[in-house]
């Protein structure tokens, strides 16, 4: 994809725009590594989260740097895997919410939002087309405590608009 020019770089463009410098960011679902691996080039502490041993086994690879873990997002207890701080920002790029076990969805963004420090955010990119309406989304992350602040269409933040088929959702944690 990189050789025939597609931005793989996008979510991480987005969410660095909107960390301090030297931030600690949470990479929830991060899969192989790509979107950590590019906030971890732009200057962030990084720490990967995925459910996938063989996916955690790649980032290694092929992204050394970042601290990448295996676990549940449903579960999720990073103080227990040695990392007690809380996190500036976290992200949740490659539709991760609509991959994680159904009805499990409440329970990724409370255990998302308990590791982000007060005034921290989470962007939460999916098609909407794949089996998680936003309505849920939204009532489930005000149930973990997250205010919605915007919502797009796209990455490079095209406005949101009602026949999109892409959402990318910002969230904070309130004082």
């Amino acid at each position: 994809m990189a050789a025939e020019g597609v931005d793989l770089a996008g979510e991480a463009r987005m969410v660095d725009a909107m960390l301090p410098r030297h931030a600690r960011v949470l990479d929830a679902g991060c899969g192989p590594g790509r979107v950590g691996a590019e906030l971890n080039r732009r200057g962030h502490t990084v720490v990967g989260v995925d459910a996938d041993p063989a996916l955690i086994e790649a980032a290694e690879a092929d992204h050394p740097g970042p601290r990448w873990l295996v676990a549940d997002l449903a579960d999720l207890d990073l103080a227990a895997q040695g990392e007690p701080d809380p996190f500036d920002g976290a992200v949740l790029a490659g539709n991760v919410m609509t991959f994680v076990a159904p009805g499990s969805e409440p329970r990724v963004l409370a255990r998302v939002a308990a590791h982000l420090r007060t005034d921290g955010f989470v962007v939460i990119g999916f098609g909407v087309d794949r089996g998680y309406a936003l309505a849920d989304l939204d009532l489930h992350a005000t149930a973990a405590g997250l205010v919605k602040e915007h919502r797009f269409a796209t990455w490079d933040l095209r406005p949101w608009h009602d026949d999109a088929d892409f959402a990318v959702s910002v969230f904070r944690r309130p004082a």
